[in-house]
């Protein structure tokens, strides 16, 4: 039994994983025709449910930042998933991105202490065969390079330019622990982002609540046309 999620309805081998657990509750209520919660426990909530097309599907919350994430997707493991779709925002690093374009995460930097506690060294990629049909559902998702970071408020300024460096357009906080979580537990991850900040070049703008809600909406539809083409894979 799981110490942090308590199932109250089946798990299903595919999952979605936003950070929110608002944003949960608004993917299951869009997505899955019947949707059941399926955890509430630690204010990570879940939800079960079949898609339009009967496809099993999770939707589960993992918390803000590395340590929840990796800790929701150790359990979800043990519970039956098999393949996992971050669905979250993300800041720019880059002038060329701007508020509400879509990121497919091809590999992230582990700048997060879980991630390296877990054994990432430098870049970790996401799962080949699940990028690969992220790719196909979604051909307007720029592929990048992305930073994971511990800290929502940095204080260390040059930290970003050292992203930068290293090839990242975007930063946020769970990618690389679920990337490497994933790879221990067995799971295939991979992760999409819609930028909510763009303070490189964008002046400072930010996507309102509907705005974003509504970018994570159509990435989340991708993802699960993703998570179909990946299970007949294998």
């Amino acid at each position: 039994m799981p110490i942090h999620l308590r199932p109250t309805a089946p798990i299903a081998a595919d999952a979605i994983l936003p950070g929110d657990p608002g944003r949960a509750l608004a993917l299951a209520q869009s997505l899955l025709t019947e949707p059941v919660m399926s955890n509430h426990n630690r204010g990570l909530w879940g939800y079960y449910g079949l898609t339009e097309d009967e496809m099993p599907l999770t939707i589960q919350a993992t918390g803000m930042g590395g340590p929840s994430a990796a800790i929701v997707l150790e359990e979800l493991a043990g519970l039956g998933v098999r393949r996992a779709v971050r669905v979250g925002s993300c800041g720019a690093l880059s002038d060329g991105l701007e508020v509400g374009d879509a990121l497919r995460v091809e590999a992230a930097l582990a700048g997060d202490g879980t991630s390296r506690a877990l054994g990432a060294n430098g870049t970790i990629a996401s799962d080949a065969t699940l990028d690969a049909a992220l790719a196909e559902a979604l051909p307007e998702a720029r592929p990048a390079v992305i930073a994971t970071t511990d800290l929502f408020y940095d204080p260390d300024p040059e930290r970003a330019s050292d992203w930068q460096r290293a090839g990242a357009v975007a930063v946020e906080m769970e990618a690389a622990a679920l990337f490497q979580a994933g790879l221990r537990a067995g799971v295939r991850v991979a992760c999409l982002l819609v930028v909510s900040d763009a303070p490189a070049g964008g002046g400072g703008k930010r996507l309102d609540d509907e705005e974003l809600g509504a970018g994570a909406e159509r990435l989340a539809r991708g993802a699960v046309s993703a998570l179909r083409s990946a299970a007949r894979s294998g």
